[in-house]
């Protein structure tokens, strides 16, 4: 019994052995020598770990094992540059300040680089003065930065920015409440950055995102003509002739679109859908929104959505509309509202990624919205709080 215990556990340790010598070999072949920037990042890694409890994670920065590009390390130091000067102003906010991210992109240049270096390490040198592993970041940054360990391990997350964002915040953090920082930081990235802001999205964060999941049905009032929708009404696609129903005036009679049942008009909600791979259309509407022909349904008529056509074009319907890149394509959808904070997202649920985020001031009920022209495909609503098991598939597809 040991020696086949023995038999099947080694092969296992020798995989993740040959993980972590290739994720060490594979850095090193493409960092090295490491530049100014990168070497800037590396030695705050170092004074980081040093300070924070939990934090071993950074070790992978400062041993070359995590080794970022030269213009991630840029960004990264003009930006904490601005963090730092901006939690100095009086009045300032608990929450992480906002700064349009991309923008940095194009102000690098060797004076603004020279002058954010010494913002950081002006911060740097009064860290040092504390004591080894004096500060502790609080459970839940702890639980994130060990899930981000392991994620980045086993090659889920590109690179430990997260790590280094989180304990950096921790650092600065005045008072002892620490709770919230891994929500905040969410919030904070989708708005400074709307599109693809998270390559990977800790667990515990994406736990607390799904913990706001809603059981939403959609309303038949408001089904195209040309939809079936299924009797649990959570399945629809399109049909090959329009049904003979009632032209209510909150019915679509165009775009082959319904709404949920319900209007959201605060708190958080979290919902998924399986999508097709041709044309679908996912997120809310507003209860104002004009629902008859074929008007663009965007920002300009009440639509806060992402619409993939052609199968390979996926865009954010703003006005004029916001090209996404096609790897943020996904095959579930998830879709978070938060009313209060003013967020509409979207994230690839198998992969845990970011795709884009609306910023905008709610005032009206939002009601959760679903188009597709798939006839042979189903798009399902999902919700991570509610598991439905069919018995009898083929009585309960379509009404």
């Amino acid at each position: 019994m040991m020696q086949c215990f023995h038999f099947m556990v080694e092969p296992a340790k020798n995989f993740t052995a040959k993980i972590k010598e290739s994720h060490k070999r594979t850095n090193r072949e493409k960092t090295e020598p490491l530049d100014e920037d990168q070497q800037f990042i590396l030695e705050l890694a170092r004074d980081l770990s040093r300070v924070c409890q939990r934090s071993a994670v950074l070790e992978y920065i400062w041993n070359q094992e995590d080794v970022w590009p030269t213009p991630l390390c840029k960004v990264f130091i003009l930006q904490w540059a601005y963090i730092l000067e901006s939690k100095k102003k009086t009045l300032q906010t608990d929450g992480w300040p906002e700064m349009d991210e991309t923008k940095l992109y194009n102000l690098v240049n060797v004076q603004d680089l020279l002058q954010a270096k010494n913002v950081v390490l002006n911060w740097v040198m009064d860290l040092r003065a504390q004591p080894e592993q004096s500060v502790w970041p609080g459970e839940p940054v702890a639980k994130v930065l060990e899930d981000l360990q392991s994620a980045w391990r086993w090659g889920r997350a590109p690179n430990l920015i997260t790590a280094m964002e989180l304990v950096m915040w921790t650092l600065m953090l005045q008072r002892p409440d620490k709770d919230m920082i891994p929500q905040q930081w969410l919030l904070w990235k989708q708005k400074t950055q709307k599109i693809g802001a998270v390559s990977y999205i800790p667990q515990p964060v994406w736990d607390w995102i799904t913990d706001a999941a809603v059981d939403v049905a959609l309303d038949l009032d408001t089904a195209n003509p040309d939809l079936l929708i299924s009797t649990d009404e959570k399945k629809m696609r399109c049909g090959f002739e329009r049904k003979d129903i009632p032209n209510y005036h909150q019915r679509f009679d165009g775009w082959w679109c319904a709404l949920g049942l319900e209007g959201l008009g605060s708190g958080r909600h979290y919902w998924e859908a399986e999508v097709g791979e041709r044309d679908w259309r996912l997120g809310v509407a507003k209860e104002s929104a004009l629902r008859k022909g074929f008007k663009s349904l965007n920002t300009d008529t009440g639509y806060l959505t992402l619409r993939l056509e052609r199968g390979t074009e996926l865009k954010a319907l703003t006005v004029p509309f916001t090209a996404l890149p096609p790897g943020l394509i996904p095959r579930k959808v998830g879709v978070y509202l938060d009313y209060d904070n003013s967020q509409l997202s979207f994230y690839d649920v198998e992969k845990h990624t970011h795709i884009y985020t609306y910023n905008e001031t709610f005032t009206d009920k939002l009601f959760p919205l679903f188009g597709t022209v798939e006839i042979g495909k189903d798009l399902v609503i999902k919700s991570p709080l509610v598991k439905t098991h069919c018995l009898c598939p083929a009585s309960c597809l379509w009404g």
